[in-house]
């Protein structure tokens, strides 16, 4: 199989992890309140305009430090495998750790306190909703500007996304997409806290910002999409001219994908790797400040020029946050 990178440039990272929330108030409060995240663009699903997708990021909107939710009224998650399991959220040292342990405390979330895994130190938690996240020290590595107006003060504030965690039974077809589609590179494992391995592929330039790791975990039951759950993980695309060298590769290699779609802040490709987990190809541009001034992203709602039309009877179908 030709090498990725030979005809459509390489993915240079992580795009956005896009989660699934069943309460869209608790969900604004806990990502801009709690962990200081800047909600970057409040919009709705484009398949579902019932919903929201609510963006938080860095404070310039920066590709690569995208957690987004769709707003479903849906039970909570059936954990485990096949799914993306946990999502990695780079912070810059030591000491930003122990800020979010204290942190994360006063606030009356849960947590077992910093520890090292993969010769990182990171932060393990959840949302109540049961979103798996964790803090990880990234050493200043990455995509991530400081939001002026978090509540976290500047030199602990969460720059971005980093590793995120996929469970698959079966290691070999995910790692043949892995390696041979997306052009990535298997360059370490380590043990899980259960003694399980992990498989790390990076992208691009590599560092925290750009590494799926892969947990093997046969006999254990599918995962089941709630509340609480990873809805999909994209991969940077740096130019349109490689975006469409990507659809004319996955066409070519007979992967069952969404073909192109314009999501007007960036363009998408969509298709699951053998295990059943939703990647995205994504493009870094145009970027939110599309429709709105980098100076108040995220304070209406946003609707992509296709549903400006209808925003009246959208609105109203959306509860206040």
């Amino acid at each position: 199989m030709q090498n990725t990178t030979e005809t459509t440039g390489p993915l240079t990272g992580l795009h956005h992890v896009t989660a699934i929330t069943a309460d869209a108030p608790y969900n604004h409060r806990f990502y801009t309140q709690t962990l200081g995240m800047r909600l970057v663009k409040k919009t709705v699903n484009q398949d579902d305009v019932s919903a929201y997708h609510l963006f938080y990021a860095d404070g310039e909107a920066n590709p690569g430090t995208d957690l987004t939710f769709f707003d479903w009224p849906v039970p909570r998650e059936h954990r485990g495998t096949h799914a993306a399991v946990r999502t990695s959220l780079r912070v810059r040292d030591e000491a930003a750790l122990e800020y979010w342990a204290a942190r994360l405390t006063d606030a009356g979330v849960s947590h077992a306190g910093i520890e090292t895994r993969d010769d990182r130190h990171q932060l393990p938690f959840e949302d109540r909703e049961g979103q798996r996240l964790a803090l990880i020290v990234d050493d200043g590595k990455g995509p991530g500007v400081p939001w002026a107006k978090s509540p976290v003060p500047e030199a602990h504030q969460i720059r971005g996304l980093g590793p995120i965690l996929i469970s698959v039974p079966d290691l070999a077809p995910t790692a043949a997409v892995l390696i041979h589609v997306m052009g990535m590179k298997e360059v370490r494992t380590y043990a899980a806290e259960d003694g399980r391995a992990i498989h790390v592929f990076e992208m691009g330039a590599g560092g925290p910002a750009a590494e799926v790791h892969v947990k093997v975990e046969p006999g254990v039951s599918p995962a089941g999409q709630g509340a609480g759950a990873v809805h999909h993980v994209a991969f940077r695309v740096t130019t349109f001219d490689q975006y469409e060298e990507w659809a004319r590769r996955l066409k070519e290699l007979r992967i069952p994908n969404s073909g192109m779609v314009d999501r007007f802040y960036f363009r998408s490709l969509y298709f699951r790797e053998p295990n059943g987990v939703l990647f995205e190809l994504a493009t870094d541009g145009p970027g939110f400040a599309a429709d709105e001034d980098a100076a108040h992203l995220g304070e209406r709602l946003a609707l992509p020029p296709f549903l400006e039309g209808r925003r009246a009877a959208i609105e109203a179908g959306l509860k206040p946050l």
